[in-house]
């Protein structure tokens, strides 16, 4: 479904990422782990079209995009998910116009369809009946939910998640993880998840991609990446106090 071909980019001439390759499949969730600093935030803004390569190609659904418009590119996202790390919901708007946001912009649906969906998407990630409250009423863990209801609201085939385990603590970030398989069950969707997290990502993925440096380590199964030998993967569980047989 995407697929990275020796993609690099440059900032000022510094390099933030190093000849990626990289195919993630239809229908899978792949976890893209990484330190601070390591890229892997640059990579999931080259896979949204907000940057693009200094060199090598990207292809989505058998087109290569690298060198797209942005009108190109707008098309493109209408079939892409986003939730956003600190769930980047309209503070003046209530929950079900924040949800409803992409579906007044981009389609024309008459406005009992839209309510539909919306009611429809909220109770998907089990906030029903909370249409009228206003961000600044929710907790964290209440945005994280109206985020995603909001980004499968247009029916994406991909959702991208930017840490979404960030600023929970561990029993809320167990309820997000448990949320994004849920609805990638329940939706067949492709979900990319951009984590410091390795506990989550153990949880979560189907396979999980480490950055480091700039450079694409390893991309494994859960399973064999638990098994790895590399010293930089072990140190990264070390550091985070990870027990090897996470996993879902």
């Amino acid at each position: 479904m995407i697929r990275l071909v020796d993609v690099s980019k440059e900032f000022a001439g510094k390099a933030a990422l190093k000849h990626i390759h990289m195919e993630i499949r239809k229908g899978e969730t792949l976890a893209i782990i990484g330190g601070s600093g390591s890229g892997k935030s640059t990579l999931l803004r080259l896979l949204i079209g907000l940057i693009r390569p200094s060199s090598g190609e990207i292809w989505i659904n058998g087109q290569e995009v690298s060198g797209s418009s942005e009108k190109e590119w707008d098309k493109l996202r209408f079939r892409m998910g986003m939730v956003f790390q600190y769930s980047a919901l309209f503070d003046s708007m209530t929950v079900g116009e924040n949800v409803a946001f992409g579906l007044r912009e981009h389609t024309d649906y008459e406005e009992a369809r839209i309510q539909s969906i919306v009611k429809e998407k909220l109770h998907l990630v089990g906030l029903d009946g909370v249409e009228a409250m206003m961000p600044n009423e929710l907790s964290g863990g209440m945005k994280k939910r109206v985020s995603l209801a909001r980004a499968i609201a247009i029916e994406p085939e991909v959702i991208f998640y930017d840490e979404p385990s960030s600023g929970l603590d561990p029993i809320m970030t167990a309820k997000i993880d448990e949320l994004i398989v849920n609805t990638q069950r329940a939706l067949h969707v492709t979900s990319v998840v951009v984590t410091h997290d390795m506990a989550s990502a153990c949880r979560i993925a189907d396979r999980i991609a480490m950055i480091y440096e700039g450079e694409l380590i390893a991309m494994e199964t859960v399973e064999r990446f638990q098994q790895l030998e590399d010293p930089r993967v072990q140190a990264f569980f070390y550091a985070l106090k990870v027990p090897r047989e996470v996993g879902r």
